[in-house]
């Protein structure tokens, strides 16, 4: 059914301050497709916000990517973070797109991903000299989009949103989370 929501958050995920991939979910959203969900051209948006907290002048990098069971199916790569100044509990907005471009066992099943994350704890990327944010970027970040890592279509699959920072100088919380399935 389009615009189906397969999996929404209605509290906060754990505050994630360690240098380390992590879920950012609450428990609840660990949700489990079954086997054969996944169809060629099926659609999905997931969408995302919460606050994040940096420390400068070495704020690292994050990521975010999603899991199918334990293989990374879409990666944003590295977001590079302001150096330029530090943030406490400033909002971050995500939005994805992901499309299944196949299907299968072993490592067949694919997903291709793009999307944009906001806040003002990105590099200002139009204008880095400028000054601190608020930034954006486009996703996956600095790169060409590709597919993800194949995965295996024909089991069930515990989907997750997992979040990695390179240092342990700040904090994200996930506020809210939803993917919708836009295509049958």
């Amino acid at each position: 059914m389009p615009g189906q929501v397969i999996v929404a958050s209605y509290s906060d995920g754990p505050t994630l301050t360690a240098a380390a991939t992590a879920s950012a979910l609450p428990t609840y959203c660990v949700t489990t497709l079954p086997a054969g969900y996944w169809q060629i051209g099926r659609i999905w948006r997931i969408t995302a916000s919460g606050r994040i907290s940096i420390a400068n002048p070495t704020p690292g990098v994050f990521r975010f990517d999603l899991r199918m069971a334990a293989v990374t199916a879409f990666d944003t790569l590295a977001v590079v973070l302001n150096a330029l100044a530090v943030k406490t509990n400033v909002p971050w907005w995500m939005e994805l797109l992901i499309t299944c471009r196949s299907v299968g066992s072993s490592t067949s099943a694919t997903l291709f991903g793009q999307g944009v994350v906001f806040s003002e704890a990105i590099n200002n990327t139009a204008a880095v000299a400028t000054g601190p944010g608020p930034g954006g970027a486009t996703l996956p970040y600095a790169t060409a989009p590709v597919v993800g890592t194949g995965f295996d279509s024909t089991v069930p699959n515990a989907i997750d949103f997992r979040w990695t920072q390179t240092v342990a100088t700040g904090s994200m919380i996930l506020h809210q989370f939803m993917i919708e399935q836009l295509t049958p």
